[in-house]
């Protein structure tokens, strides 16, 4: 075997492994969608509203703590290799778990959240570590395959997660901090580290590890803030789906859970279909800047349709054309990583966590606001208007990859 052909297998062994650990730690979240809400409920006495303002601040809060600590772990991953801050995300999230299994108050559930804030990094890190093992011009493809794990996840975790909640409403966590501390181990033994120690970054510099000096990373580097402002979009946009979507798709259709479960299973599948088999062909024929403005426009018009479609039948049309926006992200990853050196790709990615934590603290607020105003007055009774804007901000985005979006060399 030529060390070339060794180098390459390693490669595909690598992809591999963080394959399996994004799929494993996107169910152990996927798991806890239809269960959290319900224990939080719990804990408040029944109260739907009250359950409510503290689902608020639970997200709101691990958006702001992802917000601080994204550059943070980021530079770790440049300092220090990516395989350590892997398994510190793991564990804080399988420790996130068992507080909520255990949880006798609801401020210890709420310290499980603040602790999962300040160390999730999984998704993010393992972007930077596929970066390190694969060839520029192979990045979007391998990138869209990280997003269909991420769908994937959020496909049949829920699923799992309303199964075992049947049972009991603890279970289900019990069996994320289950699944995400074999993804520990299997981190630990098995998983080898992508960055090797003369590619690291030489210090760890405490100016760039905040919000701030995250951004003078992105504004040094010809073209990347730009492009971090798509994807800021594009994060924001798509905040509009967890807020209100069950709420929007009840209150227009009348669909009952049973319905909104195989809605989303429709919208999954076909994105993890684009995600897995399409990406890497598209991206080859038309380039990674043109998947940006596919993805881009395909949001666009699945969300102002979502927004307009008068029945339920009519809104199926919409979710083939809208699963097009998981080109997005692998096109916009692989041009951005393609404009920093190897020991800025954990900060790279730090700044892009901290940028969709951002959105994870102002998204649920101005969705969640606009669709009560819509609904409470009857002169402008428009039920879609929070989904017509987040049509906005992918039109936004769509503009400005246009203008900023180039093809660097590689």
């Amino acid at each position: 075997m030529t060390d070339e052909t060794a180098a390459a297998a390693g490669r595909r062994a690598s992809f591999r492994f963080i394959f399996a650990l994004a799929l494993m730690n996107s169910i152990s979240f996927g798991i806890m969608i239809p269960i959290l809400p319900n224990l939080i409920k719990q804990f408040t006495g029944g109260d739907t509203a009250a359950a409510s303002e503290w689902n608020l601040v639970f997200a709101a809060t691990w958006g702001l703590l992802q917000f601080v600590s994204g550059p943070v772990l980021g530079l770790m991953a440049d300092r220090w290799g990516r395989r350590p801050v892997l398994l510190i995300s793991l564990f804080g999230l399988a420790v996130d778990f068992l507080f909520m299994a255990m949880a006798p108050t609801l401020w210890w559930l709420f310290l499980g959240r603040i602790l999962n804030g300040l160390t999730a990094a999984s998704f993010s890190t393992a972007n930077a570590y596929l970066a390190d093992v694969t060839a520029p011009q192979e990045r979007a493809k391998v990138f869209g395959w990280m997003s269909s794990a991420f769908s994937f996840g959020f496909i049949f975790g829920p699923a799992i997660g309303g199964t075992l909640g049947e049972i009991d409403l603890r279970l289900p966590f019990f069996a994320a901090a289950g699944l995400t501390f074999v993804n520990w181990l299997y981190g630990f033994f098995i998983l080898p580290e992508s960055l090797p120690p003369e590619r690291r970054a030489k210090t760890f510099d405490w100016k760039r590890a905040n919000p701030v000096g995250s951004l003078t990373l992105l504004r040094s580097h010809t073209g990347l803030l730009p492009l971090a402002g798509v994807g800021f979009l594009f994060q924001l946009a798509h905040v509009v789906l967890p807020t209100i979507f069950v709420l929007y798709l009840g209150y227009r259709y009348n669909w009952t859970p049973a319905i909104l479960g195989w809605t989303f299973l429709a919208t999954g599948v076909a994105g993890v279909v684009v995600q897995t088999f399409l990406v890497g062909p598209i991206v080859k024929q038309v380039g990674e800047r043109n998947a940006v403005l596919i993805g881009a426009m395909a949001g666009m018009l699945g969300f102002a349709w979502y927004a307009a479609a008068p029945t339920g039948a009519l809104y199926f049309l919409g979710v083939p054309v809208f699963a097009f926006t998981g080109l997005l992200m692998p096109g916009l990853q692989g041009l951005m990583t393609r404009r920093v050196s190897p020991q800025q790709q954990g900060q790279l990615q730090g700044a892009n966590q901290s940028l969709m934590g951002l959105s994870s603290i102002i998204g649920p607020i101005i969705f969640g606001e606009v669709f009560a105003w819509s609904l409470r007055h009857e002169a402008f009774h428009l039920p879609g208007l929070a989904i017509y804007l987040a049509a906005g901000l992918m039109g936004l985005a769509f503009l400005l990859a246009f203008v900023a979006a180039r093809q660097p060399a590689d």
